[in-house]
């Protein structure tokens, strides 16, 4: 169901007579507690009327065709026309064919590049898609009944290409970002990281060792009798772009396989987490002659937040060129340049300013010679957009500095830089509700007194991670980001331009309304039932 929709669809929906005005009041109650939920999703939850009529209705509003999907609506294998992971990833279920049309039910019909995402995968196949709307609880128990009879663990028995082939699949279905395999004294170990922590998926018996390794090799492209440090990259995949690293140790080889998603949509911005502010998304990212930067540690983010910032400000009249190492997701429309080693990202910047570009997304500003051409651009009529890697949004004043960017040239072309953290999301199918102790009021209160906020715990619950097959029983299913935004003013400029410290920066910054630390996005994301003081500990030790 659409969001932005929500009123108008409500208001219909009483005019027609389907539901009343205090159901709608209800349902706005229950979005306060769950804001992920939909309003249509919520009125159905509610059982407020028929699920089917209202379905229906609400196709009728939208001008789709609702229909009240349930198991036995599926007529065909889904996963013969779609993979498991597509149909997750955008709310689709395939679910009847006839001569040649392939009925298939979206939770979302408004999201236009999923939808054109599926009817191309489709059509690929020789079939044309019609699109049915239904809700997102029927989506979510089909697939998951899918998920249950499709493959769930490694199977260690098979032979080699077997294996590599279970231990690559089991880990999409399991929505692993990357696949460690580790020789050890007297096995192998597989482990996924899973929403940014690592887990053991399984131990392998010592004597596959060498064949599992050159498998690896033989499908990433890499030389079979070098045992230094090599890269590569797998293909096999309809649905991924496999990078893969290995470094050999004490006990053999160890490889890393990064798994990239081809065709992954962009999330929008405050998808990710970033603070629900108009106004300040329109300060933060609607420049020119100037750079903003993304900064954060290794793994938290960064460029997937480039990515929505791109998309917040892609229209037909602006020219865009991204250089980034490498293309993790091709955007139509978009100029994308992918370094290798004979380039560095200071040699392509040169030549794509002669490209005439409007906005540059340069993947990382890793050295002085990168930052000084990404400032040139900025004060030359180009917005740039990058990444660094530092600890917050002020510390890339520092990072800059360090590098030996002049004073001037940061004072005079940084307009934004934000800094981020990703968090696992509270499984919302197993989580439990509870108080908050008086211990974690009194840090929240420590927190809010120190930065100038008032976090209301009157009556705020918290909960507890439970665990279920939705989540690998870990009770967390995603991550999300917590974000600190800072909007370099005159007063900020003139503190840099004098040379003045990080710290004092911090203090001018904190005058500002517009200016919170990463731990007050954080706490507020904790009160609002999407994760947990012990997970905002783990990246911002705040007790």
């Amino acid at each position: 169901m659409d969001l932005k929709r929500r009123q108008p669809i409500g208001i219909e929906l009483v005019k027609r007579g389907i539901i009343k005005e205090s159901d709608i009041e209800r349902a706005l109650e229950y979005q306060k507690e769950y804001p992920g939920k939909k309003l249509g999703d919520i009125l159905n939850i509610l059982k407020v009327c028929d699920s089917k009529v209202l379905i229906e209705a609400i196709g009728d509003i939208l001008g789709e065709k609702g229909i009240y999907l349930t198991a036995r609506d599926v007529n065909i294998d889904i996963t013969e026309y779609i993979s498991l992971d597509n149909a997750k990833q955008h709310k689709a279920v395939p679910f009847d064919i006839v001569n040649g049309r392939i009925k298939v039910c979206f939770a979302d019909t408004t999201n236009r590049r999923s939808i054109e995402n599926i009817r191309l995968l489709l059509l690929n196949k020789g079939l044309v898609m019609e699109r049915y709307i239904t809700f997102e609880s029927n989506i979510e128990e089909i697939l998951t009944a899918l998920e249950g009879v499709a493959s769930d663990t490694i199977n260690t028995n098979r032979d080699i290409i077997g294996l590599v082939d279970s231990i690559l699949k089991t880990a999409m279905e399991k929505r692993a970002s990357d696949v460690h395999i580790e020789p050890l004294e007297n096995e192998v170990r597989v482990r996924y990281r899973i929403d940014g922590e690592l887990f053991t998926a399984a131990d392998i018996e010592k004597e596959k060792q060498s064949q599992i390794i050159g498998r690896l090799k033989a499908i990433s492209n890499m030389h079979q009798e070098k045992q230094e440090s090599q890269d590569g990259r797998i293909l096999l995949y309809p649905d991924y772009n496999i990078r893969v690293s290995s470094q050999k140790n004490i006990y053999g080889e160890k490889f890393v396989l990064r798994l990239l998603k081809k065709n992954a949509d962009v999330k929008r911005i405050f998808e990710l987490g970033f603070p629900e502010d108009e106004k300040l998304v329109h300060d933060s990212f609607e420049k020119k002659n100037s750079i903003t930067v993304v900064a954060a540690p290794t793994g938290e983010g960064k460029t997937t937040s480039l990515y929505s910032i791109i998309d917040y400000l892609d229209r037909p009249e602006i020219n865009i060129t991204t250089i980034e190492d490498p293309v993790e997701i091709r955007i139509p429309g978009l100029n994308q340049i992918e370094i290798d080693s004979k380039t560095s990202f200071s040699d392509s910047l040169r030549t794509v300013l002669r490209q005439d570009p409007d906005i540059i997304l340069v993947g990382e500003i890793r050295d002085r010679e990168t930052a000084e051409i990404a400032m040139q651009a900025g004060q030359t009529g180009h917005y740039v957009l990058s990444t660094i890697h530092t600890i917050d949004a002020i510390e890339v004043i520092t990072r800059l500095r360090k590098m030996g960017v002049s004073n001037y040239d940061i004072a005079s072309t940084l307009a934004t830089s934000v800094s981020q953290r990703l968090v696992r999301k509270l499984c919302p199918d197993c989580k439990k509700e509870r108080e908050f102790t008086e211990e974690e009021k009194e840090i929240i209160r420590k927190i809010g007194k120190k930065y100038n906020t008032e976090f209301n715990l009157e009556n705020a619950k918290t909960y507890i991670p439970v665990g279920c097959k939705k989540c690998n029983q870990t009770g967390y299913y995603d991550r999300i980001g917590v974000f600190e935004v800072l909007v370099l003013t005159d007063e900020i400029r003139e503190l840099i331009t004098n040379n003045q410290s990080s710290l004092e920066i911090r203090n001018e910054a904190l005058k500002r309304e517009n200016y919170k630390p990463l731990v007050v996005d954080g706490v507020k994301k904790v009160i609002n039932g999407i994760t947990t003081l012990e997970e905002l500990n783990k990246k911002l030790l705040i007790f």
